[in-house]
């Protein structure tokens, strides 16, 4: 085509719209590979790399015999690839429905349906996992993987069981699905249980992949280690029978059981009712959350009767009186720093006059007045402090309360006569277990503790929680001087009849307090309870039951609900830990020499 035809301004623009397309190009290229290189090369690295999380294995709880409580399980979460799957594998799909118990329709969805809506509603997502099945044990995922189905693979996981199920339930607590502890021993020992889980860093292809040959670090988990409790799971079942026995027969609102050792502050056994199952614990319609409160921590009560041991041993370890020392228990009122106070009401006849003996055994509540009085105001406060009222106990386990123990200078006209017969203070079953623990331990009061040490896989010790001595409370003559009224409670004329075990010299104190219910005492409703330790020379076991609200005909007491369940509990222990009975030549000198021998591995 000749020159004259073309014209020059076509030329030119042409010229300048493709020099302009190459400055353009040149341009991004730079920004690619200069400006934004750093930018860029993170970016495309970020999406090469690939850092996975490898998760360490939770550590077990085991019993005092090596018992199983909890521990964790792999389990896998099978799924498949719809984008991977072969269409001669579709015919294994009714054998592979089997093998996981899922319906073949669901499987054959999850493998045929291979893209689903985006957000916008336009666009589709090509699916990459369709989930199968959850919580697969091994044995059956190996079974699965034998079919060679590609594109099917799992994922594993670990899974907190309890094999107990309700057993020890409030001591154990539970690790929830995000696999945070919640409760208990689960929650306050988490740090050792948890372990440290490892990551490894590796690179993937085109199709997201893994590439194995390129990793480039990788971390191994440390498993948790093991904790070993003090809890004897023979015990705790014992104790939970006991439980469930009671709430048929009185289908109380709450029971609450301890068993320790006096000596070591050891828990063999701890149990609430209600209750739960630890591997349902997130079924609230059939477990209630709040089954979930350890009672035995969180409920507070006035003690009734069983705090007439604090008054009691404090007047024989303060040397103002004696057992044989006789108390106006007729008077309904006295002078007291030039008041005239009315003094609380004694169940049934009353009695005109009780030695301090007669006090404890009988459990009256004019008699607990009087010693309340000759204490005074300050002592006796200091006494229920010292025993661990008004205070946390410091166990091993989250949730417990301090209980109510009002300072001096708010109590009122009234609470010289009331506080010594368990009123106008509140405190939690625990508690009430230690002060007993007190005088069974020859005076001292121990820390009580649910876990005894710490192991690892070896079995290995890495941690041990040996018996700690609080605090010296009593004198052990004052003890044991207690210890012998408290015997005779457990008599033939005494409040806990019922709890006598043969051949064995029990001691105890029963408490029936009245609950108040808007703001007044009731008169129907009634919390029975009953604390004590056997044998009563040598003790080797503290029993605490209290029952809530026991309904039947007649009246609650502790001795009439509680004593039973103490004495059914205390012979199943017996066998169980062959312990030996009170011989016959068990006399004052030899109960004397035992408490001095269990108060001098504790000193002041």
């Amino acid at each position: 085509m000749s020159k004259a035809f073309v014209s020059s301004y076509r030329s030119n623009l042409l010229c300048i719209a493709v020099a302009f397309a190459f400055c353009v190009l040149i341009g991004r290229l730079v920004q690619l590979h200069v400006i934004d290189r750093s930018e860029l090369l993170a970016y495309v690295e970020k999406s090469r790399k690939m850092v996975q999380l490898v998760e360490a294995r939770r550590g077990n709880i085991v019993d005092r015999q090596g018992n199983l409580l909890a521990t964790t399980h792999t389990t896998i979460n099978l799924g498949v690839d719809p984008q991977s799957v072969r269409e001669a594998d579709l015919a294994k799909l009714p054998e592979l429905a089997a093998l996981i118990e899922q319906p073949l329709e669901k499987v054959e969805t999850a493998f045929q349906r291979k893209s689903r809506p985006a957000g916008n509603g336009r666009e589709v997502r090509l699916i990459r996992w369709a989930s199968l099945a959850k919580g697969l044990s091994e044995d059956v995922y190996e079974t699965v993987m034998a079919l060679e189905i590609r594109g099917l693979y799992g994922n594993r996981n670990f899974r907190r069981t309890y094999p107990g199920g309700r057993l020890a339930a409030h001591v154990l607590g539970y690790v929830n699905m995000e696999e945070t502890p919640v409760s208990g021993i689960e929650r306050s020992f988490d740090y050792y249980l948890r372990g440290q889980d490892g990551w490894r860093e590796t690179e993937r292809d085109g199709r997201r992949r893994e590439v194995a040959r390129f990793r480039e670090r990788e971390v191994a988990p440390t498993n948790g280690l093991n904790v070993e409790l003090s809890i004897d799971q023979m015990v705790q079942h014992i104790v939970e029978h006991e439980i469930d026995r009671l709430v048929a027969d009185y289908d109380p609102d709450s029971v609450s059981i301890i068993v320790s050792e006096p000596a070591t502050g050891y828990l063999l056994a701890m149990a609430n009712y209600p209750t739960f199952n630890l591997n349902e614990y997130f079924d609230t319609a059939k477990h209630p959350l709040e089954n979930q409160r350890n009672r035995a921590l969180t409920d507070i009560i006035e003690p009734g009767s069983t705090f007439k041991i604090v008054p009691a041993a404090a007047a024989l370890n303060e040397g103002i009186a004696r057992s044989n020392d006789v108390f106006q228990t007729g008077l309904a009122k006295v002078e007291y720093k030039g008041r005239n106070l009315r003094l609380p009401k004694d169940h049934g006849r009353g009695y005109e006059k009780l030695t301090l003996h007669g006090i404890v055994m009988k459990s009256s509540n004019r008699g607990a007045a009087h010693l309340g009085m000759l204490l005074g105001e300050d002592r006796l406060r200091a006494y229920a402090s010292a025993f661990g009222f008004g205070q946390k106990s410091g166990i091993d386990l989250s949730g417990e309360v301090s209980g109510i123990l009002h300072a001096v200078k708010d109590w009122d006209g009234l609470t010289i006569t009331r506080m010594p017969m368990g009123h106008a203070i509140s405190a939690t079953p625990m508690q009430i277990h230690n002060a007993m623990a007190v005088v069974a331990n020859g005076g001292v009061l121990m820390k009580p503790q649910v876990v005894k040490r710490v192991f690892d896989s070896t079995s290995e010790e890495i941690v041990h929680f040996s018996p700690k001595a609080r605090r010296r409370v009593l004198s052990s003559d004052a003890a044991g001087e207690l210890s012998e009224m408290l015997v005779d409670v457990v008599g033939p004329e005494g409040t806990a009849r019922k709890a006598h075990i043969e051949n064995f010299r029990v001691a105890g104190k029963t408490g029936t307090t009245q609950k108040i219910v808007d703001g007044r005492y009731s008169h129907s409703q009634h919390v029975a309870s009953f604390s004590g330790f056997f044998p009563a020379d040598k003790p080797e076991l503290v029993i605490t039951v209290i029952v809530d609200h026991p309904k039947f005909d007649g009246l609650g007491y502790g001795g009439s609900v509680s004593g039973p369940a103490f004495r059914n509990i205390a012979n199943s222990c017996i066998n169980h830990l062959g312990i030996r009975p009170s011989g016959p030549d068990v006399n004052s000198i030899a109960l004397k020499h035992s408490y001095n021998e269990l108060a001098g591995r504790y000193s002041d």
